[in-house]
């Protein structure tokens, strides 16, 4: 099974980048392990969701907006769902590359602590993964992927390991829903950033380019649970790390691995270094990647990775990650319209998703289960309270 392990694991990897990171260090910092429940809610979310994707790419040979296309009759609602998709992930994911771009630095800076190259990590960084991309087949990313996601994942946990937490504390903190005053905000947070709704269209056209057949659907669930749960269980093992260890004052993962440094010595330092450095290329070579998948099923192209238009949107999107980083642009106004972008993004995909999985004309007898359906719309309802509030934050309402 581990063999067969593929776009399940890309879809972990890009969830887990230094935004997920961030926030797990400061939910363990501040609530210690009393949030751990939020995570596990939000990666069975991502397996019910990621689920529902994987199967209708493999079950339909398309990409996620081809077949909603195909489905919404009304020209104006299949519009402006083209268009919203398109602005959320084309834009979003040019706004948050700098982040990933930035977590990948921030690792390899400690890693190279004296280094003449500092200013230049950035752009040396963006080169690797331009060169990634350019010249990789989906199945070398994949064997790519697989190595990155084991270096990160062997890396934090080994952290949480080293800080011997309670182990009473984290199943607690696990199973026992708890709300700590002034920890609504973190929760949305952490959900927000693990159910990431350009997912959902890198699921589905990665699935097609692996299985071909409607054989495989068993490979492909086993594939998105055990991937997904890895992923989860790394973003664990931070916020574990981040409670257990006796830290106050923290703005990032890396702040943690300095927290760390007087009890374990520089190798606290470097596990964290090495597991940022694999978190950011990850998600930084995965955002442009989908936001080239969206963009082909929106305009209807052929040629697959090695399109021209294809490689021209995920070098737009990469660049705008590395230049943004280089001359310290903060484009705030684009960074808050994506947030409003995906805060709508996310319940309409949801919504569109348990729609057409549960379509006999397009799924046949691989139609969700009446499980799989309750999971579905109780994740549809959470998906819009996400939204909604991830919305109001930006207006400043809340």
């Amino acid at each position: 099974m581990f063999k067969k392990l593929g776009p399940g694991v890309l879809v972990a990897a890009a969830f887990v980048g230094p935004g997920t990171l961030t926030m797990c260090t400061l939910a363990g910092v501040r609530f210690g392990y009393s949030l751990i429940w939020a995570l596990v809610l939000s990666v069975l979310a991502t397996i019910v969701l990621q689920g529902m994707a994987g199967r209708i790419g493999v079950v339909t040979q398309k990409g996620l907006v081809d077949v909603v296309k195909d489905q919404l009759k009304t020209p104006w609602v299949r519009n402006l769902v083209v268009a919203i998709v398109l602005g959320a992930i084309l834009v979003g994911n040019a706004a948050y590359e700098g982040g990933n771009v930035g977590g990948a630095t921030l690792g390899l800076e400690q890693l190279l602590p004296n280094s003449q190259l500092k200013p230049f990590l950035p752009a040396l960084i963006g080169i690797f993964i331009f060169l990634l991309l350019w010249f990789s087949n989906y199945k070398m990313l994949e064997k790519i992927f697989v190595g990155l996601v084991g270096i990160m994942g062997i890396s934090f946990i080994v952290c949480a390991v080293m800080t011997k937490p309670s182990v009473v504390e984290i199943i607690k903190g696990a199973l026992i829903p708890k709300l700590p005053e002034g920890s609504l905000l973190t929760v949305i947070a952490l959900v927000g950033t693990t159910v990431v709704p350009y997912n959902l269209f890198l699921h589905a056209s990665l699935v097609k380019e692996k299985w071909k057949s409607k054989d495989d659907l068993n490979v492909v669930k086993w594939d998105t649970i055990i991937s997904i749960a890895l992923g989860g269980l790394v973003s664990m093992a931070i916020l574990i790390t981040a409670s257990a260890a006796p830290i106050s004052d923290i703005n990032n993962a890396l702040d943690m691995a300095k927290g760390l440094e007087p009890l374990f010595g520089k190798w606290a330092l470097y596990f964290m270094a090495i597991g940022l450095l694999a978190a950011g290329i990850t998600s930084a070579i995965t955002a442009p990647l989908a936001a080239a998948y969206v963009a082909s099923s929106c305009f209807g192209w052929e040629g697959g990775m090695q399109d021209k238009k294809f490689k021209l949107v995920w070098t737009f999107v990469l660049l705008c990650g590395v230049v943004f980083l280089s001359f310290d642009i903060k484009p705030i106004q684009v960074i808050q319209f994506a947030q409003v972008a995906n805060g709508i993004l996310l319940p309409v995909m949801a919504l569109l998703l348990l729609w057409v999985v549960n379509k006999k004309s397009v799924m046949g007898v691989n139609g969700n289960t009446l499980v799989q359906n309750i999971f579905g719309v109780a994740i549809v309802l959470f998906s819009l309270f996400l939204g909604v509030k991830s919305i109001l934050k930006v207006l400043g309402t809340v």
